[in-house]
Formats: structure tokens, C-alpha cells, sequence
């Protein structure tokens, strides 16, 4: 360590080695960064469902998603670039490419399309399943769930049901299967970057958003998609802020997350975002929810802790 201070007796006559010191202060610092990577997950994501809705009521969705992570990609990548961050190398420009496709494009591009018909709050509660979904997809890696956790997948899923069944999801049908595809792709996409070759860092955050954004405003463009002349004022300022906050800001946490955390840990922002999602939806956007549509989303995020709380009997809690 370049610093290293001793720490007066604890007992007579005996000190605390520097090396000690310096660990103990490198874990509290990587503690502190991982709660404030958490906190920033659980506020800003949760409040990005209903900015969502406000952006493209004057912006198509797809190009609105491209142009946010496409812009804070750019940005990202200038910044790191200019403080001396190497540039990726193809094998990492081509992880990130796999990743960002399925997390940005997959996840996050889905949610902003199926939102033209689905309330920001029971989108948020359908992407809430997305740690159910990671714990089938480790099985492609050898780690099936275990029997708490099978129990935790089928109350989850039930809870899907009954939040569909509550929520009139499929009286879009387009809508809902997106809604469904959207949380598997985030969590195929969350447990395959950790076998990819990535860059390091925030760097591959940069990557994800830029090699995404431009292909979600290619496929925007290439389904129809066109900017109109009619752009509100308040759906600019939904962008800038999906843009700063949603895209720079918590997409770079969690990219940090998932490097130094359990990917259990990583999603546990599922279940907060739902809770903060649903009170601005039925605050500012005027949603409704049926009872059965309530049991519903209690029942996902029973599903959800007990299927974390099988994750953390296995791995163990010391780990973060």
C-alpha cells in the first residue's frame, strides 16, 4: 500500500501490521462503493419505467431507447478515453456487442417498446422476475437451482399469472410476450457476461451502450420508426434524463456490480424498482391496479427473496 499508517496498541505493547490496515481500509471502500452502486439501482431504475412512458409519448421507442444509450455510449467513452482508459480490443468489442444486445437491446429496448401499451408499474413488476430467470440460466453453466430455489422460481411465476390475469397485460398480446422475453434476455445477458472476454471497468459499460444504441436505432429506422415534428418539451426532458441518470449514471453501476458482486446481488434492485415505479405510475401517470393485480406482484417478490435467499444459503452471505 503507498499509505501505510500504524494504529496505536489494542492490547499493551501490541500494533496492528500496516498491511492489515490498508486491507481493512480497501474493503470498507469496496463496500461503500457496492452500497452506493445498490442505492443508486434501487432509486434511479425504479423511477426510469415511468420516464420511459413520458419520453415516448412524443418519441418512437425504439429510436428513443437507441438515441439514449447511443449518446451516453459516445459520452462515456470520450471521458474514459480522455483520462488514459485503453481502447477495447476486438474480442472485448465483441463481448460487449453479445452483452449490450441482450441487455440493452433485449432488456431495456423491449421494455421501452412494450410500454406504448403496458402501465409503467406492471412492467415494472414483469422485469422484477428477472433473478428467476438467472437462476435457470446458470444451469447452462452447471448450477441449477436448488430445491428452495425451484420452490422460489414457481411462486414467482405463479405471481406472474396472477399479475397478468389483474392487470389486463394481455390485452396487448405484443406487449406482454415482450414483457416476458425482455427480463429472460437481461438475465441470459447477466450470466453470460461473466464467460466473455470484456473490457475493464467502466469501459465496458461505454461499449454495451454504444454497440446497442446504434443497433436499436438501426432497427428502429428499419421497422418504420421516424422522429415527428411534435416533440414535447416534457418527453426531451424524460430523454435527458433516461439519458444522464438512467443510461451514465446506474447502467455504470450496475456494469460494476456485476464485476464485483454475486449476480444475485447485482438484480436485487428488483425489489425496490417495482415499489418506486408503481408509486409514480399511479401518482403521475394515473395507473390503475386490480387486487388480483396487487396479489400478483406481492407473490413475485415473495418468489424473488425466496429464490435469493436460497442463492445465499448456498454461496454463502460472507461473500459481497
Amino acid at each position: 500500500m503507498e499509505e501505510q499508517t500504524r494504529i496505536g496498541a489494542i492490547n499493551e505493547g501490541s500494533t496492528i501490521p500496516p498491511e492489515s490496515t490498508g486491507i481493512a481500509t480497501a474493503q470498507s471502500s469496496d463496500r461503500l462503493r457496492v452500497a452506493l452502486a445498490l442505492l443508486t439501482l434501487y432509486l434511479i431504475w425504479g423511477s426510469t419505467y415511468f420516464f420511459i412512458r413520458v419520453a415516448i409519448q412524443s418519441i418512437p421507442p425504439l429510436l428513443m431507447a437507441g438515441i439514449r444509450f447511443l449518446l451516453a455510449g459516445i459520452i462515456l467513452y470520450i471521458i474514459l478515453r480522455l483520462r488514459g482508459a485503453p481502447a477495447p480490443t476486438r474480442a472485448e468489442w465483441a463481448g460487449s456487442a453479445r452483452v449490450g444486445l441482450l441487455l440493452i437491446g433485449g432488456g431495456m429496448g423491449s421494455v421501452a417498446f412494450a410500454e406504448q401499451w403496458v402501465a409503467s408499474s406492471v412492467t415494472a413488476f414483469c422485469i422484477a422476475t428477472t433473478p428467476l430467470w438467472i437462476s435457470l440460466f446458470m444451469g447452462l453453466w452447471g448450477r441449477w437451482p436448488m430445491r428452495a430455489e425451484w420452490l422460489g422460481l414457481v411462486v414467482g411465476f405463479v405471481g406472474v399469472i396472477l399479475l397478468n390475469l389483474g392487470s389486463g397485460l394481455w390485452a396487448s398480446p405484443l406487449g406482454g410476450v415482450i414483457l416476458i422475453l425482455s427480463p429472460m434476455c437481461w438475465a441470459f445477458g447477466s450470466a453470460w457476461s461473466h464467460r466473455l472476454v470484456l473490457p475493464k471497468g467502466l469501459m465496458a459499460s461505454a461499449a454495451e451502450m454504444l454497440v446497442a444504441g446504434a443497433m436499436l436505432v438501426l432497427f428502429g429506422l428499419l421497422v418504420g420508426e421516424r422522429p415527428t415534428g411534435h416533440i414535447t418539451a416534457s418527453s426531451l426532458l424524460a430523454l435527458l434524463y433516461l439519458l444522464l441518470f438512467g443510461s451514465l449514471v446506474a447502467y455504470s453501476a450496475y456494469g460494476y456490480l456485476l464485476n464485483h458482486v454475486r449476480p444475485a446481488l447485482a438484480t436485487s434492485y428488483a425489489y425496490i424498482n417495482p415499489p418506486v415505479a408503481v408509486c409514480l405510475g399511479v401518482v403521475f401517470a394515473g395507473d390503475r391496479i386490480t387486487p388480483t393485480g396487487v396479489v400478483g406482484m406481492i407473490v413475485i417478490l415473495a418468489g424473488v427473496v425466496l429464490v435469493s435467499l436460497a442463492h445465499q444459503r448456498k454461496t454463502g452471505t460472507a461473500s459481497v
